[in-house]
């Protein structure tokens, strides 16, 4: 096993000269202002995450401002970021923050992954990082540096790999400098020990890291078992009215696009003439197909085949505010969609 004060020595000589010291949520640091940015970075990078935490700060700039926000508040500022369970997660969260802590975030790693959405290593992050306490963290850019340092064999999804990626880190975090030690070692990941052609020339693990010395980093971390992705098909039904407004449901509030506003969606095409009688009471003045697109979760594909309706009238039997809503371009509302959903309204306005 390495010695942790001489790897730990080498990751503070390494961030003093080369660490990020100016992302957005290391200004004005709270645990508030970490813990948002922690939960944008899951699955997400950096450049990415920037802008939708700098609007998403000027917007709800405290966690009690958050808690009293909507769910479409939330979900609308969270558009395009994707795995919209975070933010669902991120406002209850905050409920609870106002709600059982007084609005103050716990320190310790036991009561922050009792909160929603917090698992281990983001609750490491906020106490290391927002508390400058000692906490291992384990994100993919820290996975990677790890097990290729001690040459750890196959995928971290594994449970024994997990575990023992868990018991490196741990061994090797300081209780001097955690905050500090915690970006270092995201930053190293993220900026030198890239995923392919990392940069082992500037590393300053490179000396003893074992992946290095074989020639071996492409090795690590092992990769997930590949799987072919099965391919789903719908159809999107994109109905507009007399006033050229678009009409959006709202998703159930689990699931794929969990509480988001979109079209309403058919197995079949040639179904779409009797939702329009049975949801508006009048039949589609004109039907044309669009373009097809496709959208890829982590599980499947799924292929959308918009269907554009034209309604001269309606029953009046659609109101505002009831899971549905009449969208209007000019003048949109700020709700929650999942990313097809935006790009297709975007098509349409242009």
């Amino acid at each position: 096993m390495t010695d942790p004060k001489h790897f730990q020595q080498r990751v503070f000589t390494w961030f003093d000269d080369h660490g990020r010291k100016d992302l957005p949520w290391q200004q004005g640091l709270s645990p508030y202002r970490v813990w948002v940015s922690e939960i944008m970075l899951q699955q997400t990078q950096v450049k990415t995450v920037i802008p939708y935490f700098e609007t998403f700060m000027q917007v709800f700039p405290t966690v009690e401002a958050l808690a009293a926000a909507s769910e479409d508040q939330v979900l609308h500022l969270w558009t395009g970021l994707g795995y919209y369970a975070r933010a669902r997660n991120l406002l209850r969260c905050a409920q609870v923050i106002v709600d059982e802590h007084g609005g103050k975030f716990p320190d310790s790693i036991e009561a922050l992954e009792q909160l929603p959405g917090i698992g281990r290593s983001t609750a490491g992050a906020i106490r290391s990082i927002a508390f400058g306490k000692p906490a291992a963290i384990l994100d993919g850019n820290v996975k990677r540096v790890l097990a290729r340092h001690a040459a750890i064999p196959g995928w971290p999804g594994q449970t024994a790999v997990h575990r023992e990626l868990w018991e490196i880190a741990g061994a090797l975090s300081p209780k001097q400098r955690p905050a500090q030690y915690t970006q270092a070692m995201m930053d190293l990941g993220a900026t030198v020990c890239l995923r392919s052609k990392p940069l082992c020339e500037i590393c300053p693990l490179q000396t003893d890291c074992k992946a290095h010395l074989q020639g071996t980093q492409a090795d690590y971390p092992g990769r997930k078992p590949r799987k072919t992705l099965p391919v789903r098909t719908t159809t999107m039904l994109i109905i507009s009215n007399a006033s050229s407004e678009i009409f959006l449901a709202k998703r159930p509030p689990t699931g794929i696009w969990g509480g988001l506003w979109s079209f309403p969606e058919l197995d079949q095409a040639n179904q779409a003439t009797d939702f329009c009688l049975d949801t508006f009471g009048a039949q589609p003045a004109r039907i044309e197909p669009g373009s097809a697109l496709r959208h890829t979760f982590s599980h499947y594909h799924l292929d959308i085949q918009p269907l554009y309706l034209k309604l001269d009238q309606t029953g009046g039997n659609i109101m505002d505010g009831d899971g549905q809503l009449w969208y209007n371009l000019s003048s949109p509302e700020r709700i929650g969609m999942a990313a097809p959903v935006s790009k297709l309204l975007k098509s349409i306005d242009k």
